[in-house]
């Protein structure tokens, strides 16, 4: 298929503020989001309300609901799920079915009770993780499958269920 013929794909881009050179794929739902420059959304994305900051990846499949802050250069593999009142920092990496929750007693139905996930520059985030409302510290790594319900520290490797602290990033091997 040419990018003459993905051009003539849907999507639904409603009420948003799009950065120059960035691209959105067929197949995107997007309402009232903001992107920064050189962003690149992927097929079957659905955002709203959410605000992306300049080279950020949105991999297909992923959910980004309203009230979302995505720092510059972060990388949001397919299928995860970021709720309301998540704030993910600069450079971060999001991997394949990561989880965050917002609501420690599903479902509340009430904003008000919902808490933030917070994540700090340069984290990584492993597969099929699932984030509590928890604060993630800069540089910290979270393993594959890990079940964050306690913050955790700057350059700390956490992993398990529920996650624990196993090393620090500047550990020698």
């Amino acid at each position: 298929m040419s990018a003459q013929d993905q051009d003539d794909l849907p999507r639904a881009i409603r009420n948003c503020e799009v950065g120059e050179g960035t691209q959105i794929a067929p197949f995107a739902v997007l309402s009232d989001c903001e992107f920064g420059r050189d962003c690149r959304v992927w097929r079957f994305v659905n955002c709203y309300g959410a605000r992306f900051g300049d080279e950020v990846m949105i991999g297909s499949f992923a959910e980004v609901q309203s009230d979302v802050v995505v720092g510059d250069r972060t990388r949001i593999q397919s299928h995860a799920f970021v709720p309301s009142l998540t704030r993910i920092g600069d450079d971060v990496f999001v991997s394949h079915g990561a989880k965050f929750v917002n609501d420690r007693r599903p479902p509340s139905g009430d904003p008000d009770q919902w808490e933030p996930v917070v994540v700090g520059d340069g984290a990584s985030i492993g597969t099929n993780a699932t984030l509590m409302p928890v604060e993630v510290g800069e540089n910290a790594l979270i393993g594959a499958g890990a079940v964050v319900v306690d913050d955790v520290p700057p350059d700390a490797i956490v992993a398990g269920n529920p996650a624990e602290v196993i090393g620090h990033r500047d550990d020698a091997d």
